[in-house]
């Protein structure tokens, strides 16, 4: 209903070949004849395994074994070999449920118990490979084709009814009515009825009917259609007046509906009553619309809508349509692009020729730290050849091992470091030799990609041995230990798995355990005198930022007077003078002292005090 993939069955590519053809089991199915009459009662045992079935699908392959795969469990319940010896091409199950019939590419059609999984009878179908396979209505007989057809009797196993065919292989075969249309007669089974063939390259569907006498072995009527029928759905005719509806889907990507009742001879070919394409609507970006292939059609229940499968095989959107079949042809229009867009790249080559710059460096394998000079292969026109032209002397061995020289120098990069894939082969290579130099150039690296990419490139057993080194080295100078740490994460985040293997794991990381514990021990009573200091510092940079704001003086700098003698102005102005000189002293002193206690302060931080720290917090 959501056009969602439901279910997925992915063969173990190295258990079993492709897979051919498909059928599903029928549900519940009939029980199979009771030899001891009706009044046998069944056993619990039997109606479990019939309900058990409704689940189960047929899987032909390549190979000719059947696989028998549950949907419900989502496993394989058993697979059918020794039948076959070449490809699967038909598998399809009798309506009592534990029957399987089969056809091959050996010419062999195979009768198949499916709750044994053995061979219940084989005999030869064909004098070429048989293609397809249909059981009658009433499930004793049989309609195999290669390109002929053949009714075959399933009791006795011998061919009752020969049919012309097609002149290529069958590819599908169905019939389409149960019930004889004369029903003067007594009706035994088969004779009478009407069934459908249709083959590979042939654009006709023929029409077949079964006969009481031999004679005649030709189709009554045929259906045209535009290319080779991929697909074909009907309906089954059940009453004499009713048509039979058929949906043939062909490989250009359009839907043919028939609708005709089958009452005897017809010469001429019929044509559909309507033919259904897909198209998008082709507004945005792109002005002609594009046809969408129908892949498949079925008929539903009501036997008047239509399921259609359109699209792309990867993820088709299936579509219940219902059909005014009056026109004779109907273009649907679906935007399929919104839903799926697949890109294709146009005429992929496998061959793709490298653009090589002359400034780019090419990595030759050899030893790292040694390069040789790379030549830059010469185009196809300008092949060197052995013969030497007249006049030109041939290279010495000299000259010649002198093109090969060696030359350390051309490796190193202007920050003189290797490139990272080299530092995994260093660092295994110092490891290795316990060459010290090597080692602490690798080791020393700050780059955090750098040590991830090298610890990731390094091979597994140079893990143990890097740890070594890394605990000898955690145990130097601090500033070395911080450096050895970085390396140490990245080992374990890569290689946590590989060391989780190891049986003498903890024995290995003892000396890093204790090394570690040994760090920490400190570490809370150093948080504890920084926690302290912090706070110390803090008060007393605040108590400076209080001292440093100057209070605010209220008295009036000026004062101006309007009718005021001139001696009284020259005797404010003094006293103006007066005061804003001492605040000048005042705000020196305050600076100076502000000064001698930062600098007290700062001593204090920086460990040049000689005091104790008991004794540091009473002092200050």
């Amino acid at each position: 209903a959501s056009s969602r993939l439901q279910h997925e069955y992915v063969p173990s590519a190295h258990l079993s070949a492709a897979c051919t053809c498909l059928a599903w089991a029928p549900p519940g199915g009939r029980p199979p004849p009771s030899k001891d009459g009706p009044q046998r009662k069944k056993r619990k045992s039997e109606v479990a395994e019939v309900d058990k079935q409704s689940d189960i699908l047929a899987i032909g392959t390549a190979v000719g074994s059947i696989l028998l795969y549950s949907t419900v469990k989502g496993e394989l319940q058993s697979k059918l070999d020794g039948g076959h010896d070449n490809r699967v091409n038909c598998v399809r199950w009798h309506q009592d449920n534990c029957c399987l019939y089969s056809c091959s590419e050996d010419k062999h059609i195979v009768e198949w118990n499916t709750q044994t999984c053995k061979v219940k009878c084989k005999w030869k179908g064909d004098n070429n490979s048989v293609t397809s396979l249909c059981i009658s209505p009433d499930g004793k007989m049989l309609l195999s084709a290669g390109r002929t057809i053949k009714l075959w009797d399933l009791e006795t196993k011998e061919v009752y009814r020969h049919f012309t065919g097609h002149a290529t292989s069958v590819s599908s075969l169905m019939f389409t009515t149960v019930k004889p249309m004369n029903e003067n007669k007594p009706f035994d089974g088969i004779t009478g009825l009407y069934f459908l063939s249709g083959a590979i390259h042939d654009r006709l569907l023929s029409v077949w009917y079964i006969r009481s006498d031999r004679k005649e072995k030709n189709a009554v009527m045929s259906f045209t259609v535009t290319d080779e029928p991929t697909f074909i759905d009907l309906t089954v005719s059940e009453v004499k007046e009713e048509p039979v509806k058929l949906a043939v889907v062909c490989r250009d990507g359009q839907l043919h509906l028939f609708e005709h009742i089958l009452n005897g001879y017809c010469k001429k070919p019929l044509t559909s009553n309507c033919t259904i394409q897909i198209a998008t609507p082709g507004n945005d970006g792109d002005s002609t619309p594009k046809p969408v292939p129908i892949l498949a059609a079925a008929f539903c229940t009501d036997k008047q809508s239509l399921l259609l499968v359109y699209g792309n095989t990867l993820q088709p959107i299936i579509e219940k349509v219902s059909l005014n079949t009056t026109e004779s042809h109907i273009c649907l229009i679906r935007d399929i692009q919104k839903v799926l867009s697949l890109k294709t790249d146009v005429a992929l080559t496998k061959v793709k020729t490298p653009v090589v710059n002359s400034d780019t460096k090419v990595l030759v394998p050899g030893i790292p730290g040694h390069s040789t000079a790379v030549k830059t292969p010469s185009s196809g026109k300008e092949k060197k050849k052995n013969k030497r032209k007249p006049g030109e002397t041939e290279e010495s061995i000299e000259e010649r091992l002198e093109a090969l020289d060696i030359d350390v120098s051309k490796v190193k990069t202007p920050g003189g470091l290797p490139q990272t894939d080299s530092f995994a082969v260093l660092l295994v290579q110092g490891l290795e030799s316990n060459d010290a130099e090597i080692l602490n150039r690798v080791l020393n690296t700050r780059k955090e990609n750098v040590i991830k990419n090298t610890v990731a490139r390094m091979p597994i057993h140079a893990v143990i041995p890097l740890l070594h080194e890394l605990t000898k080295r955690l145990q130097g100078n601090p500033y070395s230990a911080s450096l050895m740490v970085r390396w140490l994460k990245s080992v374990f985040t890569l290689h946590a798995s590989y060391l989780c293997t190891l049986p003498d794991l903890i024995p290995q990381l003892g000396m890093l355990y204790q090394l570690m514990e040994s760090r920490v021990k400190t570490l809370q009573k150093l948080s504890r005198l920084h926690g302290r200091l912090f706070i110390l510092v803090t008060q007393v940079a605040a108590s400076e930022a209080v001292q440093d704001v100057t209070e605010v003086n209220q008295t009036a700098k000026l004062v101006y007077e309007d009718e005021s003698s001139e001696e009284e102005g020259s005797d404010d102005e003094m006293i103006a003078d007066k005061d804003s000189d001492e605040n000048w002293d005042e705000d020196d002193e305050k600076e100076e002292q502000s000064d001698e206690q930062e600098m007290t302060v700062e001593k204090e931080i920086n460990g040049d005090s000689d005091l104790e720290p008991e004794n540091e917090s009473e002092e200050e």
